[in-house]
């Protein structure tokens, strides 16, 4: 069975006439029309009518009008494209006032019936959901915006590497590169980038664990740079046959979820108090050694090993001791 291939639109970029040429030739037509049939209208009260100007007058008033369907604007940053009785013609990414083919239709839009049909079921969905209905589109003679937008996604939980529940979310930055990819190889390019988004990020939270990876290991919250570059990557590979293309991609929400935080957190707290202990023995024995070596090395006082031992005792008491230490006073000798 062979697997049926789509085919890949590329843009092609169109230039179309100014519209301020074009406006005072097309006004020039509608008012030449009705001065043709009111001039010929007279001369049939007076004389006899001129069909020779009636029946162009006639034909010129419709023509002029639907020749006004023909202006369109576009803003910076902003490009339309053109499709001609279901044919691909090119795209305007020209800002300013144009005038193109008036029978150039709102490719890509969903119209009439149809367009009814999905905002019932969007909002059957959402209503079910409890979340937010989706505002409906406005057909804008398929303009489609160039400018950057930014995608804030949903917390969604996952599993990590780990198989440890986490809640992650991340801000997308995208644009769209291709317009012709953007409006025929995909159904709706801004719900494809969302639904692609959420996948993609679901992806990459299996990937990697959350932390305390293995030596070297990168991890969600150790490697941020990395895990920001793998999935913008990884967006982009999604995202590039809807002619998108993703400028950045960053995690804005990272936690355990709700139900591991609470033993998360004791783990975590265990372990920095393993740190800290570690790092005040080590801090103890360096000065109970420099003590010892400071009293040999000025031959301050002569200790045995056995008073040695209770130096070294005593002083690691003092300097590991959580409270604070009340020394007593040895009023004899050393040796009592």
């Amino acid at each position: 069975m062979n697997a049926e291939t789509l085919t890949v639109n590329k843009e092609r970029e169109v230039q179309v006439l100014n519209g301020w040429l074009m406006l005072p030739v097309v006004i020039a037509m509608l008012l030449g029309g009705i001065g043709m049939i009111v001039y010929s209208i007279v001369r049939a009260v007076v004389d006899e009518p001129v069909w020779s100007l009636f029946v162009p007058g006639v034909l010129l008033i419709p023509t002029s009008i639907i020749m006004f369907c023909g202006f369109f604007t576009l803003q910076p940053n902003e490009a339309r494209v053109l499709i001609l009785f279901g044919a691909y013609r090119g795209t305007v990414r020209a800002s300013g006032f144009h005038w193109g083919n008036p029978f150039y239709s709102n490719g890509g839009q969903q119209v009439g019936f149809a367009a009814h049909l999905a905002e019932m079921q969007a909002q059957a969905i959402a209503a079910k959901t409890g979340s937010a209905a989706p505002q409906p589109k406005k057909s804008s003679r398929h303009k489609i915006s160039l400018r950057a937008r930014n995608l804030n996604s949903d917390k969604l939980k996952v599993n990590d590497k780990r198989g440890n529940p986490i809640e992650i979310a991340a801000v997308i930055v995208w644009r769209v590169r291709d317009t012709a990819q953007a409006a025929f190889d995909v159904d709706d390019y801004e719900n494809y980038v969302r639904i692609q988004s959420e996948s993609a990020l679901r992806h990459l939270a299996s990937a990697y664990a959350y932390d305390h990876g293995e030596e070297n290991e990168v991890t969600l919250r150790s490697g941020v740079d990395e895990v920001s570059q793998a999935l913008r990557a990884e967006l982009q590979e999604r995202l590039a046959k809807a002619g998108v293309q993703v400028e950045e991609a960053r995690l804005t929400h990272l936690a355990y979820a709700p139900e591991i935080a609470q033993a998360m957190l004791r783990r975590q707290q265990a372990e920095a108090v393993i740190a800290a202990r570690q790092k005040i023995v080590h801090g103890a024995v360096s000065m109970v050694e420099m003590a010892l070596r400071e009293l040999a090395e000025k031959h301050v006082v002569q200790l045995d090993d056995e008073r040695k031992a209770a130096m070294v005792s005593n002083l690691m008491v003092v300097l590991c001791g959580e409270s604070e230490v009340h020394p007593v006073v040895n009023t004899g000798t050393l040796y009592t």
